[in-house]
């Protein structure tokens, strides 16, 4: 039960037992997402993808984390954490607890797979074929995989081999089958070079065997007249953090180019060896990566980079897969009629991503602002979207037919960095102006703004939403966004991208937007700060965040201090979280609450009751030290009252969810939420969809009924 508080604490809440690890949280958010591959009422396949994506996110948390960590380690800062740990400890707090997650995942694929088998879905060993489907396999294997290999010898005449970051590898021992010296070779298997890692089996059922495995059965094609003693497959992971100061650049584009080959010869943070390896294997692997062999190299039972695991989930099992969601238009942009008018009489329109399809909203409006007469110039962020996507189409469309299109394109974001170059460049040869953003700061937030001669004068069209303009992610990521003819917004967007296209700083006057680095988090401190005032005068204080991580420590301690007022916090977090709720005296009035399902939560809102003047805004940042000091972001209010309300459904059935729901105990740990009635219960998911479809029908009801009102009103013929 939360309880009224007390202002006059004595609690130094600057002290880091209140505060959890950043590392330690994510890797916990993880044990959930792996949960759904143990949810028995997780369809199967699903259960198998949920694991893949544990594995990626691991690769990641290794590249970019740890990879961070080891170069604090290595440049001698010694700085604690804000939870009071060294950059040693993290390391090795981490290290403990990816172990231990490793050997559940493994575990749990067991489990999987041996139901998998049961639907007629299995991965063989070789040796388990019969001899006609080895013989086939071995002549697949001459022709389309053989021409790819490249073994390469481990002597005193050759240096060792580069091993490119996440690559998997053979590491062959021989001898002459007369002679007793033993030779290492090593030998890329060549994932993604046009080759599956499952090779598909001749014959009725979905039979797969693993590239590895077949090239390790036919390494006589590879070593003719040697003797083949042993086989270990080994993975490496290289540190991605390689930025460089671009400040002193005197050509981004070519620093950024200069990050990414840096990249690939990154210092190793992490080997990974099938277990069993030999001693003498793993310390002459060790020693050639520059690895420290007690505490960087993991042994992993048989099957190394689960994320393969993907390739297997698109098969066409229905029952055992999630019933196919299609996203539906939004009601109001059902009507073929120019979607610039449907706006400008709707004011603004809200959009829920993936329940309402991306493609008929914000693909659309950017295809009708290329093509139509009236539109004179385009402005747009991008972080990451698709190359292959309808988003550069329309922007090098709208070039063509002579519009003035600028696009602030982030080089920065981490892992698009070649993308986003190649993109950049392709929009130039358009005529498209590109820009870079600010110097120093990565430009986060998504904007579109259209400028359009109305019938009486230019109007300003925005966009404003909390996900990449990205095809494929829209299908599997929950966002939000806003569509919006609003004069204010209009000349807010317009500051916002001039402050983008030149860097100049002076003098920025927004009135509906609030925007990093310089406003947003003193704007968040002070309506946190203005609500626990509110509270102490009259009660009622309500906080409600709804983010994909919470991190900045003085958020936390304004919230904390909030709690101790009394104010109400709800907090539904989906990853990193550093509070720690429900603790007496400081965190009482605080719950936790984070969300797993279906779909990745990505949509961010802030909501402060203030009194009763409620406000809600969808934003591009989470609560975090970097999004909010180091990041061009943007917090946008949603005022009109029926798209609130629509804010507010959100935000309540996430909270209520009692099927997809994880409630955070003070210690760091979650509690799944069980329904009663486990069979019939619906996530956040299902029921968000269920209310999509509920908006056009209610919609379509509502335009009949006008229909029939207006025909009703025709005088007789």
């Amino acid at each position: 039960m939360r309880k009224a508080g007390n202002t006059e604490s004595k609690i130094n809440l600057s002290d880091s037992c209140w505060y959890l690890n950043r590392e330690l949280t994510w890797l916990e958010f993880n044990r959930r997402v792996l949960h759904e591959a143990e949810d028995e009422r997780t369809p199967l396949l699903e259960r198998l993808k949920f694991i893949a994506i544990v594995s990626s996110n691991l690769d990641e948390f290794f590249m970019k984390r740890i990879g961070g960590l080891k170069q604090q380690l290595g440049a001698g800062l010694r700085e604690l954490s804000l939870d009071g740990l060294t950059p040693l400890r993290q390391i090795q707090e981490c290290h403990g607890f990816i172990r231990s997650l490793e050997e559940r995942k493994y575990c749990l694929l067991l489990q999987v797979l041996e139901q998998l088998r049961q639907n007629g879905i299995i991965i063989s060993p070789v040796k388990d074929l019969n001899a006609r489907e080895r013989k086939t396999l071995r002549n697949h294997f001459a022709v389309n995989i053989y021409p790819l290999l490249t073994p390469q010898s481990i002597d005193p005449a050759h240096p060792f081999p580069f091993i490119s970051n996440l690559s998997l590898n053979l590491l062959v021992t021989l001898n002459y089958s007369a002679g007793l010296d033993m030779q290492l070779a090593r030998v890329k298997v060549p994932v993604g070079a046009g080759t599956s890692r499952f090779i598909p089996v001749p014959g009725k059922h979905d039979r797969f065997v693993r590239l590895e495995d077949l090239m390790m059965s036919n390494l006589d094609m590879l070593f003719p007249g040697m003797k083949v003693v042993r086989c270990d497959l080994f993975r490496v992971t290289r540190n991605a953090n390689t930025e460089l100061d671009e400040e002193e650049a005197d050509d981004l584009v070519e620093m950024i180019e200069t990050e990414l080959k840096e990249r690939r010869f990154a210092p190793i943070v992490r080997m990974e060896a099938v277990q069993g390896i030999p001693a003498l294997q793993r310390g002459r692997l060790a020693a050639e990566l520059n690895i420290n062999e007690t505490d960087d190299v993991f042994e992993v039972p048989e099957l190394l980079a689960m994320r393969d695991l993907f390739e297997l989930t698109g098969l066409n099992y229905p029952h055992l897969r999630d019933t196919p969601h299609y996203p539906l238009v939004h009601p109001q942009l059902e009507s073929q009629r120019n979607i610039f008018h449907i706006i400008r009489d709707a004011g603004s329109i809200l959009l829920q991503h993936p329940y309402e399809s991306f493609c008929a909203a914000v693909e659309r409006f950017l295809r009708d602002a290329a093509v139509d007469k009236k539109v004179h110039g385009i402005k747009m962020t991008l972080y990451r979207t698709s190359s292959q996507g309808n988003i550069i189409e329309a922007l090098l469309t709208a070039a063509q037919n002579g519009k003035q299109v600028a696009v602030v394109v982030e080089l920065k974001a981490r892992f698009d960095e070649a993308a986003n170059i190649r993109l950049a460049e392709k929009m130039e040869r358009a005529g498209i102006h590109v820009t870079y953003g600010v110097v120093g700061f990565k430009t986060h937030c998504k904007v579109i703004m259209i400028v359009r001669q109305d019938y009486n004068a230019l109007r300003r069209y925005v966009h404003i939403g909390t996900g990449n303009y990205h095809t494929d992610t829209a299908r599997i990521y929950s966002d939000i966004g806003l569509l919006s003819c609003s004069e204010a917004l209009g000349n807010d967007v317009t500051e916002l991208f001039n402050y983008l296209t030149t860097g100049f700083k002076p003098r920025r006057k927004y009135s509906r937007l609030l925007t990093a680095p310089r406003f947003l988090k003193q704007a968040l401190l002070s309506k946190i700060e203005r609500e626990t005032a509110l509270h102490l005068e009259s009660g009622g204080g309500m906080i409600q965040f709804k983010i994909n991580a919470l991190e900045d420590g003085d958020i936390v301690k304004a919230l904390y201090q909030a709690s101790q007022a009394g104010v109400v916090i709800d907090l539904i977090v989906r990853d990193t979280c550093r509070l720690r709720p429900g603790i007496r005296g400081v965190s009482e009035n605080i719950r936790v609450v984070s969300i797993v399902g279906r779909f990745l939560e990505h949509s961010r809102i802030y909501y402060f009751r203030n009194g009763g003047a409620e406000e809600y805004f969808i934003s591009s940042a989470d609560a975090m030290k970097r999004n909010l000091e180091a990041r061009v972001e943007v917090l946008c209010p949603i005022e009109t009252p029926s798209l609130a309300r629509e804010i507010r459904t959100i935000l309540d059935v996430h909270l209520r969810d009692s099927r997809s729901a994880w409630d955070m105990q003070p210690d760091g740990s979650y509690i799944q939420r069980m329904p009663a009635d486990p069979d019939t219960a619906a996530g956040s998911h299902c029921r968000l969809m269920e209310l999509a479809e509920k908006r056009v029908e209610l919609h379509r009801k509502r335009m009949k009924k006008k229909k029939k009102v207006a025909e009703t009103a025709l005088p007789p013929e």
